[in-house]
C-alpha cells in the first residue's frame, strides 16, 4: 500500500484524473447471490409474535391516527412498529437501509458513498456489541421494534422489502434520534468519494433540493401570558413531508406520548404526554469539529502527529456492497482514524478527521426517556445523558413551568482557537475537556418575560428581554444569527397576555413576511409612475433618475412592477400578487448576490438586504417579471397559482405535474420569515412550484387539569393513494386549519374507525 505523504499532490493529480486508490481498495467485486434471501423464521418466534400481539391494541380514529394501547412498554413499541409498517413499510425500511449504510443495495452504485459515510460510524458488530451491553429495559425494547417490523412482514407477506428481510434488536441502535439531517450527514460524499476513491469516475445520485433552510419553530407560553392560566407549547418542525408519522402510545407501565415520530423508531420524537411536552429545533450549538492531522508513513502503517508523539490511525476494511442490474456486488475501502474520529476528506497535506457524538446506548435511552418524563426535573433528569447533539429543546408542562436548552451535548473547548475552522489536531490543546455539564450550556427556564421562542435563531432573543446573554458563554456555544422567522416569532409573542390554543395557532400562522421589509423599501425610493415618467411616456423609454447614489436608468414597465409594492403591507395569501412578485425578486436577487456573499463571508440575507445595490435589485426585479410571464402568461399571478401542494402516490420522491390536481397555499418559505414555512420550487416541466418540506406535523398543546391539543399533518397519515387517509387533510393543511387531537381513550372510542390486534 502507498499513501501520499502530500495530499495536494493527490488532489492534483485527482483534478487531471490520474490520480490512484491510493487509500482503498474500490475493486469490484461479484457477490454470490443477486438478492437477500429472506431469513427462515421459527416456530418459536412466530409464537412469541403472536403472543406480544394478543397483548396489544391498536385503535384507528377517523383521521387514521394510530392509538397502540399495550400492557406494557415493549407491547406498545411492538404495535407502535407494526402500526407504522402498515402505513408506510417502504419509509421505515429505507430509513434503516439510509442508517446502516445499505442504500446502495436497493438504489445502485451511485450510493456507494453515501453508504461508506454511514459505514465510517455504524458497524454492525459494533452495534451487536452495544446492544448486548444495553440495560436490560433498553434490550427489552429493541427486542420488540424488532419483532414488530418482522412481525409487519410474516403477516403481510405480499409485502417485499427493498434490502431487510428480517429486522435484528441492534438495527434501533444505528438510528437514535430522528432528526430531518443527521450528524453524519454533514460529511461531503464528493470529498469522502476524493479521498477514499482517488481517481474513481461514479457519479453519486442526488435529489433535487429545494434550497429552503431546514429548521423548526418552538414556541412556549408561561400560565401568565395565557387566558386560562395553564401552559401552552407550539410544536412546529419544518422537515421534508412525510418524514415523520403522527401516532399515540400508552401502556400500562405509564407510557401516554402523543406525537410526530420518525418513521422506524419507537419513541415520540417532538411530542407531549400528559404532563410534559417537548419540540426540538435544529441547533447551531458547535457538537462538530474537524482536525488536520499531520500524517506520517512507516513501514507498518500510517501515524499521526499529536504532540511530541507519533500515534497509529486505526486502520478498517469496511465492505460496501451496491445493486448491479441484477447482481449485487461489492467495494472494500481501507479506511481510517484517528482519537479525533475517522478521516472523511483531505485538506493540503492534512488528513482531516471528524468527530461527532457516538454514544447510541445513550442517545436511545435520552430519546425514549424523555417521553416518560412526568415533571420538570425528570425532564430535566434526560437531558443529564447529553446526548441530543444536534437540536434544541423547547419545553412545557401542566405545573406551569416552560424552558429552553440550546443544544444539549457540548464539548468544552479551548477558547483560544476558532472552532469554526478546522483544527490542529497535532496539538493537543485543541483535544475535548469532556462535555459542559446541563447547567453549563445555554439555558432559560421559567423567564420573566413569560414567554420562550427558538426559530433556529440565536438563544440570545430567546425570550425578549430575559433571553440569556452572549458574553456568559463561550462563542462556540451558539454560532448562529438571528433569522427573519426569529424577528417575526418575538412580533406575534412579545405584546400578547391571553393566549389560547386557537390564538397560538394565529399566532404561529401570522402571514407577514419581514424580509421584505428590508428587501422592498429600496424600490419604493422610486417616484410612482405617474409622477417621473408622465402621461405620454407609454414606450418604455428610459428614464434617467438624479440624485440617486447608484445611477440606474429605469424604464416605466419597471416602475409598473414598483408601483404594486407600494400599499403591500407585507402579508402573503392566495390571492396576493404582491406575494408573487416579491418572492420570484427575492430568488433572483439571492442567485444574482450569492457568489458575492460567499466571497464576502456575510450571510446572503443580511447581503441581500444591506450590500446589494439598487441596480442588482432593479434588474432581479425585472428578471422576476420576466419569469412570471413567460410561466404564466402575465407578471401578475396570484400566489395560490403558483405556490401548490400536490401528491400523486407514496413514493419517497414526487414527480410533480402542472396538469395534474393540486391545492393553492398561502403561506410561503421560512427563509422570507414566514412562521408557518412552505419550502416550494419548480421542478422540470412545471411552472408553478411545489412544496416538499416545511410545516409537516403542526401541534398546539395547552397542559392543565386535563390535557387538550390541536395539530393537523401535512397531507395524510397513509402512503396508499387508494387509502381514504392519503390526503384527507391536505386541504386543512393549506388552508392552516386544525383538528381537535384525541387524547383520552373516550374520545378516540368516540371517534373510532378500527380496533385490532396486530395480525388481525
Amino acid at each position: 500500500m502507498k499513501i501520499y505523504r502530500s495530499y495536494s499532490f493527490c488532489f492534483l493529480a485527482l483534478l487531471l484524473v490520474s490520480c490512484g486508490t491510493e487509500n482503498s481498495t474500490v475493486n469490484d467485486q461479484a457477490n454470490s447471490t443477486p438478492t437477500p434471501i429472506p431469513t427462515q423464521i421459527s416456530a418459536e418466534e412466530i409464537a412469541r409474535w403472536e403472543q406480544r400481539a394478543s397483548n396489544v391494541e391498536i385503535v384507528r380514529d377517523h383521521w387514521g391516527i394510530a392509538h397502540i394501547y399495550g400492557s406494557t412498554d415493549a407491547d406498545t413499541v411492538f404495535g407502535t412498529l407494526y402500526a407504522q409498517a402498515e402505513d408506510d413499510f417502504n419509509r421505515v425500511e429505507t430509513n434503516y437501509i439510509n442508517a446502516m449504510g445499505r442504500l446502495a443495495e436497493a438504489e445502485g452504485a451511485g450510493q456507494i458513498y453515501r453508504d461508506l459515510r454511514m459505514k465510517l460510524f455504524i458497524d454492525p458488530a459494533e452495534m451487536q456489541s452495544m446492544y448486548d451491553t444495553s440495560p436490560a429495559w433498553l434490550q427489552e425494547l429493541m427486542n420488540a421494534f424488532a419483532d414488530g417490523l418482522n412481525y409487519y412482514l410474516h403477516t403481510h407477506p405480499e409485502v417485499t422489502p427493498r434490502v431487510i428481510s428480517k429486522f435484528e434488536p441492534w438495527m434501533a441502535l444505528s438510528f437514535t434520534e430522528g432528526s430531518i439531517g443527521g450528524d453524519i450527514e454533514r460529511i461531503s460524499t464528493q470529498e469522502l468519494q476524493n479521498f477514499y476513491g482517488a481517481g474513481d469516475q461514479l457519479a453519486q445520485l442526488s435529489n433535487f433540493s429545494d434550497n429552503e433552510p431546514r429548521g423548526s419553530n418552538g414556541f412556549a407560553i408561561a400560565p401568565e401570558n395565557s387566558a386560562s392560566g395553564n401552559a401552552l407549547l407550539l410544536i412546529n418542525p419544518h422537515t421534508s413531508f412525510f418524514f415523520r408519522s403522527e401516532l399515540h402510545m400508552v401502556s400500562e407501565e405509564g407510557l401516554n406520548a402523543y406525537g410526530a415520530v420518525t418513521w422506524g423508531q419507537f419513541f415520540i420524537y417532538q411530542g407531549f404526554n400528559e404532563n410534559t411536552g417537548w419540540m426540538h429545533t435544529s441547533s447551531r450549538a458547535d457538537a462538530i469539529d474537524e482536525f488536520l492531522e499531520t500524517i506520517i508513513e512507516r513501514e507498518d502503517g500510517v501515524y499521526y502527529l499529536h504532540g511530541g508523539e507519533e500515534k497509529k490511525l486505526d486502520e478498517k476494511i469496511i465492505t460496501v456492497s451496491y445493486k448491479d442490474g441484477e447482481e449485487l456486488r461489492s467495494r472494500q475501502f481501507t479506511t481510517y482514524r484517528s482519537h479525533h474520529g475517522p478521516i472523511v476528506r483531505g485538506e493540503d497535506d492534512k488528513w482531516v478527521a471528524f468527530s461527532i457524538m457516538e454514544e447510541p446506548i445513550k442517545a436511545l435511552s435520552q430519546s425514549y426517556g424523555r417521553t416518560k418524563a412526568d415533571n420538570y426535573e425528570e425532564f430535566a433528569a434526560t437531558m443529564e445523558l447529553r446526548t441530543n447533539s444536534s437540536n434544541n429543546t423547547v419545553y412545557a408542562d401542566s405545573n406551569g413551568n416552560i424552558g429552553y436548552w440550546h443544544g444539549n451535548y457540548v464539548p468544552r473547548r479551548n477558547q483560544q482557537f476558532n472552532w469554526n475552522a478546522p483544527l490542529d489536531g497535532s496539538n493537543p490543546a485543541t483535544d475535548y475537556r469532556g462535555l459542559h455539564s446541563l447547567n453549563e450550556i445555554i439555558t432559560v427556564v421559567n423567564p420573566e418575560t413569560g414567554w420562550i421562542q427558538n426559530t433556529n435563531n440565536t438563544p440570545f432573543n430567546a425570550s425578549g428581554t430575559a433571553s440569556p446573554v452572549a458574553s456568559d458563554y463561550p462563542a462556540y456555544m451558539a454560532n448562529n444569527p438571528e433569522n427573519y422567522r426569529g424577528i417575526h416569532a418575538v412580533r406575534v409573542l412579545e405584546n400578547e397576555t391571553n393566549f389560547t390554543i386557537d390564538s397560538l395557532i394565529e399566532a404561529a400562522y401570522d402571514p407577514v413576511l419581514p424580509a421584505f421589509e428590508e428587501l422592498i423599501p429600496d424600490l419604493l425610493i422610486i417616484t410612482a409612475v405617474d409622477q417621473i415618467a408622465g402621461p405620454n411616456n407609454n414606450n418604455n423609454d428610459a428614464i434617467n433618475l438624479p440624485g440617486l447614489t447608484d445611477q440606474v436608468s429605469i424604464q416605466s414597465d419597471l416602475l409598473e412592477y414598483i408601483d404594486l409594492f407600494r400599499t403591500w403591507d407585507f402579508t402573503a395569501s392566495v390571492d396576493s400578487v404582491e406575494t408573487s412578485l416579491a418572492v420570484y425578486y427575492a430568488q433572483q436577487l439571492m442567485e444574482a448576490v450569492r457568489e458575492e456573499a460567499n466571497a464576502s463571508g456575510v450571510n446572503i440575507y443580511q447581503y441581500m438586504a444591506n450590500r446589494s445595490s439598487l441596480s442588482q435589485k432593479l434588474t432581479a426585479l425585472r428578471a422576476a417579471a420576466v419569469e412570471l410571464t413567460e410561466g404564466f402568461g402575465d407578471w401578475r399571478v396570484p400566489w395560490g397559482e403558483i405556490n401548490r401542494y400536490q401528491r400523486l402516490n407514496g413514493d419517497l420522491v414526487q414527480d410533480f405535474n402542472d396538469d395534474e390536481p393540486s391545492i393553492p397555499v398561502g403561506f410561503a418559505s421560512g427563509r422570507w420569515g414566514s412562521l408557518a414555512s412552505f419550502g416550494a420550487r419548480t421542478y422540470p416541466g412545471t411552472n408553478r412550484m411545489y412544496g416538499t418540506s416545511g410545516n409537516s406535523f403542526v401541534a398546539a398543546v395547552e397542559f392543565g387539569d386535563r390535557l387538550s391539543a390541536k395539530a393537523i399533518t401535512v397531507g395524510g397519515l397513509q402512503s396508499d393513494p387508494d387509502s381514504p387517509h392519503f390526503d384527507d387533510q391536505a386541504e386543512m393543511y393549506a388552508n392552516g386549519e386544525f383538528r381537535d387531537v384525541l387524547f383520552y381513550r373516550e374520545d378516540v372510542e368516540a371517534n373510532l374507525e378500527r380496533a385490532y390486534n396486530p395480525g388481525r
